[in-house]
């Protein structure tokens, strides 16, 4: 046998001796979830996102700018009570098309924290095109003290933070219901199979939350909540819809640049394939011809 089989063959036992110590845990934790996973409220009530159809989704997807003005003022109104965007700055608003003197009027409806010049202490001022959304809450003690101890996220990149981020806003702003008469797919109800997982006091059950119970009420309840300038139907599902895309433009306010620059790339690398495979052929034509004279001497 010569030393290069030798070598193959050690070679090959080590490849499976690794793939081996690497795949067969992986099996028996997974064979073993399939007997032995513990059932859970949350594994047997918790529900996937909804899909919901929004223009900018796809690779041609556009963003609806009223829809974008709808939930900004949906955002407005309800949410930033206790949610704050500091990563967005007022004069992001001309990108949902709002003009200049629109920006400035409207940051001027909100209040930020100043410096008095004459005194030099803390202050509110009005906001400028420049200032970020505020939190609606001075510092974290004030935020667990306002929410039972918990502190509301901001929502500059919540789409983005979470599973099919758009869908799941939508989803947890639609999916309040009550426990007690929650009855998952299979027909079981929560209250007689995980009766505590019911929601405390303070608590509020969604099944599109990842714990099922969560602390933040019910925002949007009643349709007409917020009167929108366009004359759209302010139904919770309409506000819901308008708020969810309006939060992935926050998260991602490049999105739709960044699809519409990635089809001339593609179109471009396509070009330069094609130009390559035929710049191959011309330069090594002559090889070929070479090779096969030779090999007819």
């Amino acid at each position: 046998m010569s030393i290069r089989l030798v070598g193959i063959l050690v070679g090959l036992f080590f490849v499976a001796t690794v793939l081996l110590w690497s795949l067969v845990p992986g099996v028996v934790t997974v064979v073993g979830q399939g007997f032995l996973v513990e059932e859970t409220a949350e594994r047997e009530f918790h529900l996937d996102p909804k899909h919901v159809e929004f223009q900018h989704d796809g690779v041609l997807g556009t963003w609806d700018y009223a829809q974008l003005q709808r939930g900004y003022k949906v955002y407005k109104e309800v949410c930033a009570a206790c949610h704050g965007l500091e990563l967005v700055a007022f004069r992001n608003l001309a990108q949902l098309g709002y003009s200049e003197g629109q920006v400035k009027a409207e940051a001027a409806t909100w209040q930020v924290p100043g410096i008095d010049p004459n005194t030099g202490e803390a202050t509110m001022r009005e906001a400028e095109p420049t200032d970020h959304f505020p939190s609606p809450y001075p510092n974290d003690v004030a935020a667990r003290a306002a929410n039972n101890g918990k502190i509301p996220p901001d929502l500059s990149l919540i789409t983005k933070a979470r599973h099919h981020g758009t869908d799941y806003v939508y989803s947890l702003l639609t999916g309040y219901t009550d426990a007690s008469a929650y009855v998952n797919e299979d027909g079981e109800r929560l209250a007689s199979v995980f009766p505590e997982a019911l929601p405390q006091p303070g608590n509020y059950f969604n099944p599109y939350y990842s714990g099922l119970n969560i602390g933040m009420a019910p925002p949007l309840v009643v349709d007409n909540q917020v009167t929108f300038d366009d004359g759209t139907t302010a139904t919770v599902s309409q506000m819901s819809q308008d708020i969810a895309a309006f939060l992935t433009w926050t998260a991602e306010p490049t999105l739709v640049e960044r699809k519409q620059t990635g089809w001339p790339v593609l179109g471009f690398l396509l070009f330069a394939t094609v130009l390559a495979w035929f710049a191959k052929k011309q330069v090594w034509s002559n090889v070929k011809g070479k090779r096969a004279k030779h090999r007819e001497a």
